[in-house]
């Protein structure tokens, strides 16, 4: 066997018959295609016995990206990794996409993100970042939300286990005038405290891009080692809220100096006066009043 293709149908758009055979027919060789949600949490032991001349492609989103970085060491994994799209948002082949001829100048022409192609993803998947969370510790590719973003995915969850259609842009928009109530935060980085009211997101990223295109921290380099960026948008009300938020898809937000801070560090440390939902590359914990993010 010469390739191995992890799935996940909870994945947004999924592989299709189709997609498979035209995925095996450009990786040439042997492929099989293995359903990671069957592995029942044995995911490293499986790629041990896989043989380190396998190549392994992740086909999914950042969910089924984030399963596999919390339980395969990447660190020491010999196998070749690629990454095929496949999920709702993809913010981290987003990220990789939009700065391809950065990241891959061998690949000629470079990546267009509406592109399904296949990117070799080893280097950014080593010394990632870790978040503290209700007492659990998770690695994480892209970022951590916390405030609006969380509850949107606090909904978002609800929608899909009943079956409905989830927009997540309706989510946030209906968060933002009746169901979230934004929190006073105390932010401590690299061990200096920032306290903020009205805090209605409040994100440490690795990446550029969460949430389906979001782009809290514009200027975060996920190639630069030892350095998370956090976003708070904080101290207005809904109205002055809402009308800002749509400029966060492209980063023009942090020209709204008098709501939106940016800070840098190694250690970030976010605390809420109230719980909330908290998401982890689009994975949703419940409940969180603070959560530590360090690299």
């Amino acid at each position: 066997m010469n390739n191995v293709v992890l799935t996940n149908p909870k994945a947004g758009t999924g592989l299709s018959d189709e997609m498979k055979k035209a995925l095996a027919a450009e990786l040439e060789g042997e492929t099989a295609f293995e359903d990671v949600t069957e592995l029942n949490g044995d995911l490293q032991q499986f790629i041990d016995g896989l043989g380190k001349d396998v190549r392994i492609v992740v086909a999914g989103g950042d969910g089924t990206l984030n399963r596999f970085v919390n339980d395969v060491d990447c660190d020491k994994l010999e196998n070749e990794v690629l990454l095929c799209p496949a999920g709702s948002g993809n913010d981290f082949y987003k990220d990789l996409a939009q700065h391809s001829a950065e990241y891959f100048p061998e690949i000629q022409p470079p990546v267009k993100e509406e592109e399904r192609r296949l990117l070799p993803i080893n280097r950014f998947l080593k010394n990632l970042p870790t978040v503290t969370v209700n007492g659990k510790t998770y690695k994480f590719v892209n970022g951590i939300g916390y405030g609006i973003d969380g509850y949107c995915c606090e909904v978002g969850d609800k929608l899909k286990a009943e079956n409905k259609k989830v927009n997540y842009t309706s989510i946030a928009i209906k968060g933002l005038l009746f169901h979230f109530k934004p929190k006073n935060a105390t932010v401590t980085v690299d061990g200096q405290k920032y306290y903020f009211k009205k805090a209605w997101i409040a994100p440490a990223m690795k990446g550029r891009y969460y949430g389906g295109g979001m782009m809290p921290t514009p200027a975060q380099d996920r190639t630069k080692e030892g350095t998370l960026s956090l976003c708070v948008m904080y101290g207005k009300g809904k109205i002055a809220t809402l009308m800002a938020f749509p400029s966060i898809f492209k980063g023009e937000h942090v020209k709204k100096e008098k709501m939106v801070k940016i800070l840098e560090g190694r250690e970030i440390t976010v605390e809420f006066d109230a719980p909330c939902a908290l998401q982890i590359d689009g994975e949703t914990v419940l409940g969180v009043t603070s959560y530590t993010a360090k690299v």
